[in-house]
């Protein structure tokens, strides 16, 4: 159930589904959607950034959790909310009805292969992390099923999992964390969505570990970026109902929950008290965190 659930680190690692719309596929109509948003809510207000001069050197040393009030946790609140409205844009018109086609067009069989081959590509990476956090039998685990995955079915399948070698899928700025970096306050990112100080630049530090940095910037690796964005999104159109009431605030929530608990659980601490989403069906959290 606990590596299942890190599915819900794909809303900060992949992105483009900050906002997680509600509407029905028979509902959706790009230039009304467009047309109906307020256009005060996309452009930074003098508001938003009159409050952020109220930022203090000391907002920025925070180890933010779920637990702590808004102004400590998040207080570029006023900005997040500008980023995350124009990522809810992005999501409702464009990236979520195409995620809903390929879920209904694209066999599950097939998908399943495109998912296990991305995770698979990013496990020699899994393992720089685990070394790098001082855990080398794990990392030496992690190459051992990268190895037995690909010379067997190509990384197309998982039959290491059988033989009890699992998937732990690592980022760097998670090893920041292991190491006790503070987080910095909650931060929403332009189209990458959720994430913190720490974590946004564990983010740019993850790319470097892609494989697919490597190949050259053609029309076959953007083809390959925008399939991976749309594969990671329809594997959350499931999950759209556990977001009730403010979606902002609950993303923001369940993001700093579900990152303490891997850390925890990293470090052998107890980490059964930090997760809140147990209620979730375990069905439904299919392990793709990894499509990088």
């Amino acid at each position: 159930m606990q590596d299942k659930k890190i599915i819900w680190l794909a809303l900060c690692s992949i992105g483009l589904f900050s906002g997680l719309s509600h509407a029905s596929d028979s509902n959706i109509n790009t230039a009304s959607e467009t047309q109906a948003i307020n256009k005060d809510e996309l452009s930074p207000t003098s508001s938003s950034i009159k409050d952020l001069k109220n930022i203090k050197a000391k907002n920025f040393k925070v180890d933010a959790n779920a637990a702590q009030p808004d102004e400590v946790k998040d207080p570029l609140q006023p900005l997040n909310r500008k980023v995350f409205a124009f990522n809810d844009v992005i999501d409702r018109t464009i990236v979520r009805p195409i995620a809903v086609q390929y879920q209904t067009k694209i066999p599950s069989e097939v998908r399943g292969s495109h998912q296990q081959f991305r995770s698979n590509l990013g496990e020699p990476w899994n393992a720089v992390n685990q070394t790098i956090q001082g855990r080398p039998l794990r990392a030496l685990k992690t190459l051992g099923r990268f190895t037995f995955n690909t010379i067997t079915t190509l990384g197309l399948a998982d039959p290491a999992r059988r033989i009890g070698l699992d998937n732990e899928n690592e980022s760097f700025g998670t090893t920041l964390g292991y190491y006790g970096v503070s987080s910095g306050p909650y931060v929403v990112l332009p189209i990458f969505g959720p994430s913190t100080i720490r974590d946004g630049f564990g983010l740019a530090v993850d790319a470097f570990g892609r494989p697919q940095n490597y190949l050259d910037k053609n029309s076959a690796y953007w083809a390959d970026q925008t399939l991976r964005a749309v594969d990671a999104r329809s594997q959350l159109l499931d999950l759209e109902s556990v977001l009730q009431g403010d979606k902002y605030s609950a993303m923001r929530d369940i993001y700093l929950q579900r990152k303490n608990f891997v850390i925890a659980e990293k470090k052998g601490l107890d980490a059964g008290g930090v997760s809140f989403i147990d209620d979730v069906p375990e069905d439904d959290l299919d392990d793709s965190s990894n499509n990088q």
